[in-house]
């Protein structure tokens, strides 16, 4: 799977999922944070190279891009609009909840007042009347959590936001959210060394609400010679992040994996795991060894 150029469309065979009852996408993703300069702070050195990175994966059939205003700040959103406005099918996912004030660091902000401004100027950035997805970046613990909530419902109402997604959440989170406001996306971290949101993972499942896994290609130890993800990768000619994609797109029907990269010919392998079927005993195998 690694030494042959992918062909356009390859994620097609991912299969697809609706968001909210009305977002069809494809069930691979494409995660834009890495887009950015190092810590996820300011421009990339070579904007060209990620204009084409974004070009390169719609080419390759992903219709499911999800970024943030975070993601620079502001930086990856301007990407992506200059490299695929006016988008043509392609759903684009962002969020706000998240204050900058230098590399990798990050402050929670759910005043209703600020991710209104942000999700003004998220319209403004991508060039869109409403947001396809808007995701709470982080539940603000200093912001009643209703409000945050409620603040999400408004936009939707007043058509500034299509559907509404929630990030690094648990089950009580959703509930709580869900009586004042659908929930069509939650956004967590997990892949096959960190299951730690199996419980979410579940309760998405069983209401049909799509699971957004962060650091999907993530195989940790597994990935290391002899171990789990590295043996089946040398089974199946691929490598092991494709192996934990896989895994993930195998796990749940609801299951949307973004993996980002700034690297085209890691952007192709990324995609490839579209195509990756593992045997049961290979799912049982990895599901066994975190």
């Amino acid at each position: 799977m690694t030494d042959d150029k992918v062909g356009a469309g390859v994620v097609s065979a991912s299969g697809e999922f609706v968001l909210g009852g009305e977002l069809k996408v494809r069930r691979l993703g494409y995660g834009a944070m890495r887009l950015t300069g190092e810590g996820i702070w300011g421009p990339p050195k070579d904007t060209d190279n990620a204009v084409a990175v974004l070009r390169r994966a719609v080419e390759l059939g992903v219709d499911f891009v999800d970024t943030a205003d975070s993601y620079g700040p502001y930086v990856s959103e301007e990407l992506i609009r200059e490299a695929l406005h006016p988008y043509r099918g392609v759903t684009v996912a962002t969020k706000a909840g998240l204050l900058r004030t230098g590399p990798n660091k990050w402050i929670p902000c759910g005043r209703p007042d600020y991710l209104r401004q942000e999700c003004e100027m998220s319209l403004r950035r991508l060039g869109v009347e409403s947001l396809d997805l808007f995701q709470l970046h982080r539940i603000d613990p200093h912001v009643a959590a209703d409000e945050q909530f409620g603040l999400l419902a408004d936009l939707q109402r007043e058509g500034k936001v299509r559907q509404v997604g929630l990030s690094q959440v648990s089950v009580a989170d959703i509930e709580a959210a869900g009586k004042i406001v659908d929930v069509a996306s939650v956004q967590n971290r997990y892949n096959l060394v960190d299951r730690s949101s199996d419980d979410v993972l579940r309760h998405c499942t069983e209401h049909g609400i799509g699971f957004i896994p962060w650091a999907p290609a993530d195989a940790g130890k597994l990935a290391e010679p002899g171990n789990a993800a590295e043996r089946a990768a040398e089974r199946f000619g691929a490598t092991p992040a494709q192996v934990a994609l896989a895994w993930l797109l195998q796990r749940s029907s609801v299951m949307l994996p973004i993996p980002g990269t700034s690297s085209l010919e890691h952007l192709d392998d990324n995609c490839a795991a579209a195509s990756l079927e593992l045997d049961r005993d290979t799912v049982a195998t990895l599901d066994a060894a975190a």
